[in-house]
């Protein structure tokens, strides 16, 4: 709310040597001002006041400025006149662009005997039946009326209607205070609205707010509690952790709930633990190995709504070497080779004569001991003598001969 404060007519008054005691003429236009007040105390040598293009509602703290002829008001808020009594030298005023509907408030200005101009276009008593004539019978002072002379003519003319004229602004005065009231009230209910509103807006971020730091330091303990990583499970969820060896990966299973959307999840996967919030609750599982955040994927079933959420594992998988099985064949070119398979691939290898030597098989020939014509006669077994191995070995007679 701009009120009227001695800096701003200190300002204002430049042209007087910045003394507002003794100033005659102030303007205070375009200011926002929401109520007329202070300036009939401090100025009481006022002779001109503007005030257009404010936000006055009402004329008020004015009467003490007895010196005061010209008050200009246009483009404000008021919706009668009042108040004006005091003003016993004001011969202009203007009231342009107002709310003033109460058009027999004009009878207050009577008292003003110097009052020759009055301005009240764009009102919305301008539009009543009969408004012209009822203002120039009730101020018989006036000389203008919305910049056009008054003639002597239309005075008398209007003093002749006046009664009956009078009786016509009356009632169209009441329909528009009646409709200007519901006006009024709706304004005040979309204002309470909107206030309400935008009320409810800051409540919702601020708790957004504090929720979110909430939040945040609730998984910063989650995680840094006495230096360990906790398991937590604050939405009490049911999930199985599998150990995938065969396709050397991690999987969780958490049993969401099936209509949670899924914008209310929150995957964080870190390579010796996983946090998942869930609606703002954590869920965290301290991980049984390393695994890879960077290529590991989260997916929603569309039959139970679980969150499966898929973890490669740092550490890859080293292959056993499988056992060779290799043939070997003989040839008369002295070649050997090698068929060897390892991990589904065949490679033959080339043995290098040079390095390795074989008997000719084609020169052996099998030898044939014959005693004579009839059946092969069975030889005796030979008893291999054996040599001792060192000059103290001692036979006992009482251990069986070798066989």
């Amino acid at each position: 709310m701009v009120r009227i404060t001695e800096d701003l007519v200190r300002r204002r008054a430049e042209h007087n040597n910045c003394e507002i005691f003794s100033l005659e003429e102030i303007s205070l236009h375009q200011q926002e001002i929401e109520k007329l007040e202070h300036l009939d105390k401090w100025c009481r040598d006022l002779k001109i006041l503007y005030l257009q293009n404010n936000l006055i509602p009402k004329i008020e703290n004015v009467s003490k400025l007895k010196k005061l002829e010209y008050l200009n008001v246009a483009l404000n808020n008021i919706e009668r006149i009042e108040n004006l009594e005091g003003c016993e030298e004001l011969k202009k005023l203007d009231l342009t662009a107002n709310f003033i509907g109460e058009l027999s408030s004009i009878e207050s200005l009577k008292c003003n005997i110097h009052l020759k101009e009055l301005f009240l276009m764009g009102n919305p008593c301008t539009e009543f039946e009969g408004y012209r004539q009822f203002v120039v019978a009730t101020l018989q002072q006036l000389k203008y009326l919305d910049s056009k002379e008054i003639e002597r003519s239309e005075r008398i003319k209007a003093l002749q209607d006046y009664p009956e004229v009078q009786w016509k602004i009356r009632e169209q005065e009441e329909a528009y205070l009646l409709k200007r009231a519901r006006e009024k009230e709706e304004a005040q209910r979309r204002m309470q609205e909107k206030k309400d509103e935008k009320q409810k807006q800051m409540e919702s971020k601020l708790g957004c707010d504090r929720e979110s730091k909430k939040r945040e330091k609730t998984v910063w303990t989650l995680v840094t509690a006495e230096g360990k990583v906790l398991n937590v499970n604050v939405p009490k969820l049911h999930f199985s952790l599998k150990d995938d060896e065969e396709n050397n990966q991690i999987i969780l299973d958490l049993a969401v709930y099936r209509h949670l959307d899924t914008s209310l999840l929150d995957v964080d996967v870190q390579p010796t633990y996983i946090r998942v919030l869930v609606k703002g609750k954590p869920f965290q599982l301290v991980l049984p190995e390393e695994v890879k955040p960077d290529s590991s994927s989260a997916k929603r079933s569309q039959t139970t709504g679980h969150l499966v959420v898929t973890m490669p594992k740092a550490k890859e998988i080293i292959l056993a070497k499988q056992k060779v099985s290799a043939s070997i064949k003989h040839s008369d070119c002295n070649t050997q080779q090698k068929t060897t398979r390892r991990s589904g691939q065949v490679e033959k290898l080339e043995v290098d004569p040079s390095k390795y030597s074989f008997p000719d098989v084609t020169k052996i020939i099998q030898e044939k001991e014959r005693t004579g014509q009839g059946p092969i006669k069975l030889q005796p077994q030979k008893v291999t003598e054996v040599k001792k191995s060192s000059d103290d070995f001692e036979n006992n007679e009482d251990v069986p001969p070798l066989i």
